[in-house]
């Protein structure tokens, strides 16, 4: 069985407590046959350090991104991203996207910033991994606005409604699912997830953060990926190998990269 995480951020695992290095997580997830893992940045900065980590790791690939969160940290320089997003580990432009959930008063400022991501995505071709919370309607609009069905991407860590998955799906874009999925109060979640093809879902962890069950309310990290795959397997209906067989295609395609 071969699955990937495709979605965590390496930089912000424990390396006092629970990890040796980052070759102590890559390997502990490989024992669970996770043994691909798509790295995600926040601010260039952070990408820069993660990159230099992570240059040697066959098993990891890296996206580059001003997370809406993050805007505060560090102000966003599109040429700057421009140019490691052409980085051969890079395979997507992300995580971008909309929060008004925890960020509302710079809603402006956040729209321009993911606008002009998706640009600089398409110029790569690139493809946009999306962060969106209780910004549905306008997170829709800019991706339609700035023709990201050009790029494509996906919506990470899944916590939408039907409509919305049903958009994402008609702009060409695949949907990742979380250890959300196996939450007890996420049978909404799990009713849009019934209804997306197959050959549209991937799989993540986002970790640290969001651990599945049975490890909730511990710190996340890639190996509990298997957990997510044997999840959404039952859900689906299929072997826990079929659906990573799936998935792992499913992520070859969007990323355009060869893992197996």
């Amino acid at each position: 069985m071969f699955i990937v995480d495709s979605h965590c951020h390496l930089d912000a695992l424990d390396y006092e407590n629970l990890h040796q290095d980052i070759d102590d997580v890559i390997e502990k997830a490989k024992a669970r046959n996770v043994k691909h893992i798509l790295s995600i940045g926040v601010t260039m900065s952070r990408f820069e350090k993660m990159r230099d980590a992570l240059a040697h790791r066959n098993e990891v690939s890296l996206a580059c991104g001003l997370h809406p969160l993050d805007l505060d940290e560090e102000p966003f320089e599109r040429e700057r991203l421009y140019r490691l997003a052409q980085d051969s580990k890079v395979v997507a432009i992300g995580e971008i996207g909309l929060d008004y959930y925890y960020s509302a008063e710079n809603k402006a400022l956040q729209q321009k910033v993911f606008a002009e991501q998706i640009e600089v995505a398409n110029e790569l071709k690139k493809p946009v991994i999306i962060h969106t919370r209780s910004a549905r309607a306008d997170t829709l609009a800019i991706l339609r606005e700035n023709h990201a069905e050009k790029c494509g991407g996906v919506l990470h860590c899944f916590t939408e409604n039907q409509e919305m998955a049903e958009a994402a799906l008609d702009l060409g874009f695949y949907i990742s699912c979380s250890g959300i999925i196996t939450f007890k109060n996420a049978e909404a979640i799990r009713d849009v997830i019934r209804k997306v093809p197959l050959e549209r879902l991937l799989v993540e962890t986002d970790s640290p953060y969001l651990a599945p069950v049975p490890y909730r309310g511990k710190q996340n990290q890639p190996a509990y990926t298997r957990e997510v795959c044997e999840y959404v397997a039952a859900l689906k209906g299929v072997s826990a190998q079929e659906f990573a067989r799936i998935s792992t295609q499913n992520f070859e395609r969007l990323f355009n990269i060869s893992v197996l």
